[in-house]
């Protein structure tokens, strides 16, 4: 813990001029995704999410991401499959949905698992499907 608030208090994450910076950093990056995925749709190409966490819900909730940018999400998970992600309402559905529907871009909303996911999901990108990771820019994969 020690060696992290020191690392912390080294890169300025204790002065006010930092934070007012990460402020707009912030703002800038939820420009580019929500601009990216405008974008995307313009061009009538057709995006999902991957993955409902809470991580991935304030992203979405924070840049406005609704269905009519991101109809659906899908996720391993049982719990959270036929049900909405919160706030922006958007279905979650079973992972083998991306093989079925093979959109033309996913989502990362798990952006730390972003590797795993992209290996897992091979047959997809083999299917020339590419991958969205948000953070810390978005970054087409």
């Amino acid at each position: 813990m020690k060696a992290l608030a020191e690392e912390e208090r080294k890169c300025g994450f204790t002065t006010l001029p930092r934070f007012l910076q990460y402020g707009q950093d912030v703002k800038k990056n939820r420009e580019r995704v929500r601009g990216l995925l405008e974008e995307l749709k313009a061009e009538g190409k057709t995006v999902a999410g991957y993955g409902a966490p809470a991580k991935g819900n304030t992203l979405l909730n924070y840049c406005g991401i609704g269905t009519d940018l991101l109809p659906y999400t899908v996720d391993k998970s049982p719990l959270k499959v036929g049900k909405y992600t919160p706030g922006m309402h958007i279905p979650v559905l079973p992972v083998e949905t991306l093989l079925e529907r093979q959109p033309d871009f996913v989502l990362i909303l798990a952006w730390n698992f972003a590797g795993e996911i992209m290996a897992q999901q091979q047959e997809y990108r083999n299917r020339g499907g590419k991958f969205i990771v948000p953070i810390p820019d978005p970054l087409i994969c």
